[in-house]
């Protein structure tokens, strides 16, 4: 969208004065509230916002909605059961579940509550499974069962395991399909979307956040070196820094924010590989998600269907170093797959499927999770700040929003709306 067109747009919406030249002569405009970053939980957000109605406006860098982690992930609704009691992940995860079938069954997303085996391999694994299984019943996960070997090889002929976890409530959908309807909503209710938009920082003038704005396009052509020549000053009386890949690093350009209580950021790569074989997505060899004891960085190569009967493995763990800061603002990413991954794949696959054959994994995508830790790190919970903890009326940051971020969506949504709202 065009610097005049991102003004017009504005006006038309908020009904705004002029704009002043300040800031190296950048236009300044007020705006009611506006969510950065249009992947699924801003969304969800802007969708919230606006049925409270509020004057939403969503600003993104990408030429249309969920084009980084919302669009490159497993598309599994999960239960609850991996996160720490009273954390804001398994409180999240297991409200969002339950708003998630609500809506998908409410507006026609296509989804399906297919259920989940995790499974323990070896001996050695019945502890964490028995850990997991104890856990998931503190988050309130429902109808939760522990399965001996042959209960499980009964329900999945092919798996091999000695124990598994039955988890009823988990299930897939069709993530594309879920934004395009929150999109759709939230516009019916007056929101309005900006593409090709960076919020590249911002700076304090008093209490109030003022948004550096840019087009993608002179964000993408600028040599880093010249000073980067600002679109726009956005003045919110709301902002929802809920860029993803890049909230942290946009938080620190937040000029008077105080960075120290900014978490650090870390990222890694998942690979995926599909089953190749002809007969897969006819028949598949298993029904439900299957995945095996949490690893660190995530929770192992795993199996998932699409709704279409499509198998697919993944992901792994790869971590990226140093990230600069115009590689997270524009999404510029690594996303290839490379066909040499798959040597990692057979053997952790084999471990619960061992019939699978050489030759039938095929390279499929990859995506990149926002985290708070790194390598060797205990993982980290979603933070959430707002007002009280970085004392900016009006301001709330969203860091470290991978999985479950798109299973807690509607109630991360939920719990921004009563942080700014009441209620």
């Amino acid at each position: 969208m065009l610097k005049r067109d991102v003004v017009r747009v504005i006006k038309r919406r908020f009904h705004l004065p002029k704009p002043s030249e300040t800031w190296r002569n950048a236009p300044k405009e007020k705006a009611e509230c506006v969510v950065i970053g249009a992947g699924i939980v801003g969304l969800a957000v802007a969708r919230e916002l606006s049925l409270k109605g509020k004057e939403v406006l969503v600003l993104d860098s990408a030429p249309t909605f969920g084009t980084a982690t919302s669009s490159r992930n497993s598309e599994v609704i999960h239960a609850g059961i991996y996160y720490p009691s009273n954390s804001l992940k398994a409180r999240f995860c297991v409200r969002g579940r339950k708003l998630l079938y609500h809506y998908c069954s409410q507006r026609g997303i296509p989804h399906n509550q297919i259920g989940k085996l995790i499974v323990a391999t070896g001996t050695s694994e019945i502890p964490k499974l028995n850990q997991l299984f104890n856990r998931g019943i503190q988050n309130g996960v429902e109808n939760l069962r522990m399965l001996d070997a042959s209960e499980a090889i009964k329900m999945e002929p092919e798996l091999h395991c000695v124990k598994a976890l039955l988890s009823p409530a988990s299930g897939i959908l069709d993530s594309h399909s879920l934004m395009l309807s929150l999109v759709g909503e939230a516009e019916t209710n007056g929101a309005t979307f900006s593409y090709n938009t960076a919020v590249i920082g911002g700076h304090l003038e008093g209490n109030q956040m003022v948004l550096h704005v840019c087009e993608t396009k002179t964000l993408t052509n600028w040599d880093g070196n010249t000073p980067l020549q600002l679109d726009l000053l956005l003045m919110p009386k709301i902002v929802v820094n809920s860029s993803g890949l890049s909230a942290p690093t946009l938080a620190k350009r937040f000029h008077g924010l105080n960075t120290a209580i900014i978490p650090p950021a870390y990222y890694a790569r998942g690979s995926y590989f599909i089953l190749s074989n002809a007969n897969s997505t006819r028949h598949p060899p298993f029904k439900h998600l299957i995945y095996p004891v949490p690893e660190e960085g995530g929770l192992g190569v795993h199996v998932t269907l699409d709704l279409d009967g499509q198998l697919k493995f993944g992901p792994d763990v790869e971590w990226i170093p140093h990230v600069p800061d115009t590689t997270n603002f524009l999404n510029k990413f690594d996303y290839s797959v490379s066909a040499d991954h798959v040597a990692r794949f057979y053997p952790e696959i084999r471990k619960y499927y061992p019939n699978l054959k050489d030759g039938s994994l095929i390279p499929g995508y990859a995506g990149i999770r926002p985290k708070l830790h790194g390598p060797g790190q205990s993982a980290c919970d979603f933070v959430i700040q707002g007002e009280d903890i970085h004392g900016v009326g009006g301001l709330v940051n969203l860091f470290g929003i991978e999985s479950p971020g798109l299973t807690s969506s509607m109630a991360i949504a939920e719990y921004v709306a009563a942080l700014l709202l009441g209620g």
